[in-house]
């Protein structure tokens, strides 16, 4: 892997001028991907991230020439993480990936997988989701499900998907999706774990503006959760705009 762009962050790094440009690389990328996925395994199956900067690259797919080019059906779509609302809620991230994304293009729509957070049992809800994961992938690295790629934002304070510093999700080795609890509301969440995150054979994080600048230097230091994704048997790619990365250096 490398790092041409100097920015010191491990993995491949893709630092782009603008917001929009970021959004049309990173899906000229998922593209590409999803293709080779389909053309080796007859399938591609992906975890959807919340946030504004994922949102974008949502849309972008929606856009020529990409609504046309994926194969959509192909696809199988799950989540990294979700907030306990209902699934209507503007805060959930399905409700989100459907409004900017999974209305808008052809999938099947069996072949979309919520997290069901909104359970009153949400560890019987995140056993549930693991099973699930389970039984539709092959395994990957130390057992956990192999995704062709997990796409990530990053959170000021350095977390992906809902793996927030000092919390019992950070430190799960065993299970591959938990309960989790974020430092600002909603509060209760379903994550991915972080030996789910590395068993996929890409992860793409996505950053765009200039409020990350602590985070991407607490991946440097090794500092933040998101230090912490480094894929077993696959590629760690970042995905920046010119302000992203010149946060990192105020």
């Amino acid at each position: 892997m490398s790092d041409d762009a100097g920015t010191g962050l491990p993995g491949v790094v893709h630092v782009v001028a603008t917001a929009a440009d970021l959004a049309d690389e990173s899906a000229s990328w998922l593209s590409r991907v999803s293709e080779e996925a389909r053309e080796e395994h007859g399938f591609f199956a992906v975890a959807l991230s919340g946030g504004s900067t994922p949102r974008r690259l949502h849309e972008r797919l929606t856009g020529l020439p990409f609504v046309d080019a994926v194969a959509w059906a192909e696809w199988m779509v799950f989540f990294g993480d979700e907030r306990a609302v209902p699934p209507d809620d503007p805060q959930s991230n399905y409700h989100m990936a459907c409004e900017s994304l999974l209305s808008r293009v052809p999938i099947i729509p069996e072949r979309v997988h919520p997290m069901e957070a909104e359970r009153v049992d949400r560890a019987a809800a995140a056993a549930e989701y693991a099973a699930l994961l389970a039984d539709t992938l092959p395994p990957g690295p130390g057992g956990a499900p192999r995704l062709h790629c997990t796409l990530l934002g990053l959170g000021e304070n350095g977390h992906v998907a809902s793996l927030f510093p000092g919390t019992p999700a950070l430190e799960e080795t065993r299970r591959w999706v938990v309960p989790g609890v974020a430092d600002y509301a909603p509060f209760d969440r379903l994550t991915f774990t972080l030996p789910t995150i590395n068993a996929s054979e890409f992860v793409a994080i996505l950053v765009s503006g200039g409020a990350k600048g602590d985070a991407l230097r607490g991946v440097i230091s090794g500092t933040v959760p998101a230090a912490r994704v480094r894929p077993k048997d696959g590629t760690l790619l970042w995905f920046l705009d010119e302000e992203a990365a010149a946060s990192m250096r105020r």
